[in-house]
């Protein structure tokens, strides 16, 4: 759960905060009782919380064959950011790795912590593939071999050109929308979508990562990893970790604003994409991931931690996320409300200032347009916050004070220590 400072500077995220900590214990006890289905569940939970928890809503044959796809590729993508592998080595794993998911007997031992368990313990990924539907079986072999022919070329090629940078996307990300598109038509629910919007959709979280993790992938051990490509970066320093220098942070932030302005360009591609859906819980997997993005991309933006340190929404805010899409009109509302937050950031004397608002502006017009924006919609902006706050924080500490009042005569300390520092 959220830190009690977090908690106590925006007090309506406890509610959400403690809605997501049910919500993942509940998750937690649906890991079926089979070794090879429960390693899997189980290691999905420890590389992404918040996609093992918006899995979990998916029909069990779509949950499962998503759940495998996921790993299979998170797999293939430990192998390519392993930099201790040489490229000899390496390449040829990426070629063949949509075999390797036919074989149980094969492994290969890299990456570190959970993602070394999964590709040491890799059978039960295997072992699982084997046992879905055949449909299910070919979309994730065909994604996995183009994908994994696609990070080969990149071992052996840097991200030039924006078109580059747009390529090695669509072989990381655009082809894992490809392939839930498929998965999804596959199982009845959805009309099969377009490959432009599919591609987009990946597109747009994985750029928005690229430009979150800079400063992790610039100081990856042995090997720095560049993604950022240098047609953008090339016009503000001389060479990429040049951008993580203080002396260079007018040139730095201007560079990252460029790049988040190249990543908006998907944005309206997405909003078509989430609007073409019709199973709900196909909604919410993949609506809830795009609010993630762009809610990240304003915090990103004109922010110079981006180069000193970690940026990303907290907890709290995370929670509202998830517990509040349900339906389009949602997440109409928090693009139209992160587009604004953005917007309030950009200065006018940015090169790329021009550019930021017309895609924003494009944006708050397709969410504008489609009737959603509602008064009584709950907006992630709240004005004048510092008005209410006080109030909002004395209830909370009286909410809290009764809640360990009550708990220390009936269970443990620990208790309250959960309640109030999450752990």
């Amino acid at each position: 759960m959220g830190s009690l400072g977090a908690i106590l500077k925006h007090p309506d995220d406890l509610y959400p905060l403690l809605k997501l900590k049910y919500a993942a214990k509940h998750a937690a006890k649906q890991i079926p009782p089979e070794p090879h289905w429960a390693f899997c569940y189980s290691m999905l939970h420890k590389v992404s919380r918040s996609f093992g928890l918006v899995i979990q809503q998916l029909g069990p044959q779509l949950r499962d064959a998503v759940c495998i796809f996921y790993l299979v590729l998170r797999a293939l993508d430990t192998v390519e950011d392993d930099t201790s592998i040489s490229a000899e080595v390496k390449v040829p794993i990426l070629i063949n790795f949509h075999r390797h998911v036919y074989d149980n007997d094969w492994h290969f031992s890299c990456g570190t912590k959970e993602y070394k368990v999964l590709m040491d313990e890799f059978h039960h990924v295997s072992n699982a593939f084997l046992e879905l539907a055949k449909g299910y079986q070919e979309a994730i072999e065909d994604i996995t071999m183009r994908m994994g022919a696609g990070m080969a070329k990149f071992i052996c090629k840097e991200v030039e050109s924006i078109d580059d940078y747009d390529e090695y996307c669509h072989y990381v990300a655009g082809l894992v929308g490809l392939g839930l598109s498929k998965l999804f038509h596959a199982s009845g629910a959805e009309d099969l979508a377009t490959d432009a919007l599919s591609n987009s959709m990946g597109l747009f979280l994985q750029k928005t990562n690229i430009i979150r993790d800079y400063l992790e992938d610039i100081n990856e051990i042995p090997k720095s990893r560049m993604f950022w490509p240098r047609e953008i970066w090339s016009k503000y320093v001389d060479k990429l970790e040049d951008l993580k220098s203080e002396e260079n942070s007018a040139k730095a932030v201007q560079c990252l604003n460029e790049m988040v302005a190249n990543a908006l360009i998907h944005a309206e591609d997405c909003l078509k994409y989430m609007s073409d859906l019709h199973d709900p819980a196909i909604f919410r997997f993949c609506a809830i991931p795009q609010i993630m993005a762009i809610g990240t991309l304003s915090l990103c933006f004109n922010n110079i931690q981006v180069f000193r340190g970690v940026v990303k929404m907290r907890r709290g805010l995370t929670a509202k996320v998830i517990d509040r899409t349900k339906t389009m009109s949602d997440v109409y509302g928090a693009f139209f409300d992160f587009s604004c937050l953005l917007k309030s950031k950009v200065d006018k004397d940015d090169p790329n200032a021009t550019i930021t608002l017309s895609r924003l502006e494009a944006i708050q017009n397709t969410c504008k347009g489609s009737g959603a924006l509602t008064k009584s919609r709950k907006s992630y902006i709240i004005e004048n916050e510092s008005g209410y706050n006080s109030v909002l924080i004395a209830i909370i500490f009286i909410i809290l004070a009764i809640l360990c009042s009550y708990l220390s005569s009936n269970l443990s300390n620990n208790a309250c220590k959960l309640i109030l520092y999450g752990y």
